[in-house]
């Protein structure tokens, strides 16, 4: 028996070690582009390729570094190496990624239209929770009173630790001081870019890179995808692009995403929403019981902090009466049996 169990372990190591043998053979790459169940791999020497998944259903999203094999003039994603983080959202229906080993996502709103402080909080748990640094940037700010109205709305956040910075697309990007100090924020990062419609996403990818729309086109040609109207997803290089993209070059990247109506948070347990909300959390500790839902016990750290009047300016200390609203609507949403 004990033979046995010898010979078993050595054939178990002989195929581990097979197996990594394999995948050292095989090439590398970054994914900067998907649709459907295609992809498009950036290779070490800046050329790309169009790769399909085995099997039926695509694992890979952009962002993922993935070792590929050659199959003809395309490629067979053979596995995706381990991620820092992904970012998506979920409903009771399905699964949307956006992107994967993220530094920052940079949520992109407008002064006018007015944008959707539920939808902002939504987006800004989900970083929360995959631990990805988000910055917020408001934009239209030659809007004059409109900009000032929606910044005061904003101000919340700033109480809250979050980056929040004006910006305004019209000038010409050499001159644009708004554009110059958002950029300096992602040197040597990548960034998802995050926005409902009308917040001008394709306008500040267009002034970071102005030769966007022309790789948009060649990316939707090779697809096959028809009309690009930003129903993909796809990562374009600021300036300079690194040398080694496979084992995670320093470039500056900004991955565009689609515009959303709905963003779903049903990925994140009930009990763990209150560590994803950053003035929620810095009062829970206060709290008289351990397993407080915030919303209706007594010696709750976090209903003693709320803002006495909704209409008086907050305090650092104090947690928005508007917070205090989404959070509860979250902690319902999140409540709610799922089949």
């Amino acid at each position: 028996m004990r033979k046995l169990n010898q010979r078993t372990h050595t054939k178990t190591k002989a195929a581990q070690a097979l197996a990594n043998s394999s995948q050292e053979a095989l090439n590398t790459g970054l994914v900067v582009a998907t649709h459907g169940r295609h992809c498009v791999v950036e290779l070490d020497d800046g050329s790309r390729l169009i790769c399909h998944p085995r099997g039926k259903k695509s694992q890979s999203v952009v962002g993922d570094r993935v070792r590929w094999q050659a199959a003809s003039d395309e490629g067979t994603i053979e596995s995706v190496n381990e991620r820092t983080n992904l970012f998506y959202r979920r409903d009771e229906v399905r699964t949307k990624s956006f992107a994967s080993n993220l530094d920052q996502v940079l949520i992109l709103l407008a002064a006018e239209p007015e944008f959707s402080e539920t939808q902002l909080s939504r987006a800004l748990i989900a970083a929360e929770a995959q631990h990805i640094k988000p910055i917020i940037v408001l934009n239209k700010s030659d809007l004059g009173a409109a900009f000032l109205q929606a910044w005061d709305r904003l101000a919340a956040y700033q109480h809250m630790g979050y980056s929040l910075l004006p910006l305004e697309l019209k000038s010409a990007s050499e001159t644009n001081l708004s554009l110059q100090a958002l950029l300096a924020q992602m040197q040597g990062k990548t960034s998802l870019i995050l926005g409902p419609s009308g917040a001008g996403k394709s306008t500040l990818v267009n002034a970071l890179v102005p030769h966007a729309r022309a790789l948009t086109g060649e990316i939707s040609q090779a697809l096959n995808s028809g009309k690009h109207t930003t129903t993909s997803t796809s990562l374009y290089w600021v300036g300079n692009r690194p040398d080694s993209i496979a084992v995670g070059g320093h470039g500056t990247a900004i991955i565009d995403s689609p515009g959303f109506q709905e963003f779903g948070l049903q990925h994140i347990p009930q009990n763990q929403l209150a560590s994803c909300m950053p003035d929620i959390k810095g009062h829970v500790q206060d709290c008289k019981f351990y397993n407080c839902t915030h919303l209706h016990e007594p010696g709750c750290g976090v209903l003693a902090s709320l803002q006495a009047d909704e209409l008086t300016a907050l305090q650092p200390s104090e947690v928005s009466q508007r917070r205090h609203r989404i959070y509860a609507q979250l902690f319902e949403e999140l409540g709610q049996e799922r089949w």
